[in-house]
């Protein structure tokens, strides 16, 4: 795991540029066990405004007018609200996916992706950055208006890797664009339930100790989006518990066997309740095409069959 020094990283950033500092520091085996850190959970703005690895690893050897013109890049300044945020809490570390994964190796970026849902539950305190937010306070209402891409709530929301970047960690704070605190998951989880649709006990507890139905988890799903298709499935492996080689140019594949891995590897027949609608009460087909075949199954039991209808809690 690649993490950012956050003291290197803020020196640098205070001007004092030193050509052999390490603004990034692989820890991994014994040297990562028990090592505190943070981790940024945030929405892509465009490639050419985030710092990405390479610029990362070269940012301290780098000449004045290029060390600039990328610390007024939104993402830099990201990274280094991030980084002020992890000094406060006393966090000597902290990771960001843009400059913290290689993604020229596949065998990197692949093997990032398989481990992202423990890197974010392990993590001592997730920072969800929402830079579409100007108060201090969460959303008591769909804003159709002001976040009308995104069914009226912020785009955090919206997005599939954001899922897990929720669930799997215990400390979540919620931040607005100014890096000023608005919330934590544990207090906001009946206002999170109301936007997300995910479960309080999910969402106060965890995964280990609520036990959802396979449906329920791939409905939380329905209508977050990715840029990449592929990514509609590959953001759930870690909801799951599942591993499989990453496949860019798949397409819809991705899903299908996302469905198949999980079908080897759990014992929950819920997997099948995809084409049930609140109009006609029935399902077809054996695997859906996409996470949106399970926009209905909020409440589906896991594994239960009562005849030829599934089991729902309303």
């Amino acid at each position: 795991m690649r993490l950012i020094d956050v003291e290197a990283f803020l020196d640098f950033d205070e001007g004092n540029v030193r050509s052999d500092a390490r603004l990034l520091v692989e820890l991994n085996g014994p040297k990562l066990v028990g090592t505190a850190y943070a981790i940024l959970s945030h929405c892509w703005g465009e490639p050419e405004d985030e710092v990405q690895y390479m610029e990362m690893e070269s940012l301290t050897k780098t000449g004045i007018t290029t060390r600039s013109k990328v610390q007024r890049r939104s993402g830099y300044r990201k990274i280094r609200g991030s980084c002020l945020q992890a000094r406060h809490d006393d966090l000597h570390w902290l990771w960001v996916d843009t400059c913290c994964i290689d993604k020229r190796s596949s065998a990197e970026l692949s093997e990032a992706i398989n481990s992202m849902y423990v890197w974010y539950a392990n993590s001592d305190r997730c920072y969800a950055f929402l830079h579409d937010v100007d108060t201090e306070t969460l959303p008591t209402k769909p804003d159709n208006k002001t976040f009308a891409e995104f069914n009226g709530w912020p785009k955090w929301f919206s997005r599939g890797w954001t899922l897990q970047e929720l669930i799997a960690p215990e400390n979540v704070h919620f931040f607005n664009r100014s890096w000023e605190y608005i919330t934590n998951k544990q207090d906001s989880a009946r206002k999170l339930n109301d936007i997300t649709g995910i479960s309080m006990d999910v969402l106060q507890k965890g995964l280990t100790f609520s036990y959802p139905s396979v449906a329920q988890m791939m409905s939380w799903a329905a209508d977050r989006t990715t840029t990449r298709e592929e990514d509609r499935a590959y953001s759930l492996l870690g909801l799951f518990g599942v591993h499989m080689p990453m496949l860019y140019g798949e397409g819809k594949h991705a899903f299908l066997r996302l469905q198949l891995e999980v079908i080897r590897m759990i014992n929950d027949q819920s997997i099948f309740a995809w084409g049930w609608r609140k109009e006609t009460g029935s399902a077809s087909g054996f695997l859906a095409n996409d996470p949106r075949d399970f926009r209905d199954c909020s409440n589906t039991v896991p594994g239960i069959l009562a005849g030829l209808r599934w089991l729902r809690i309303e």
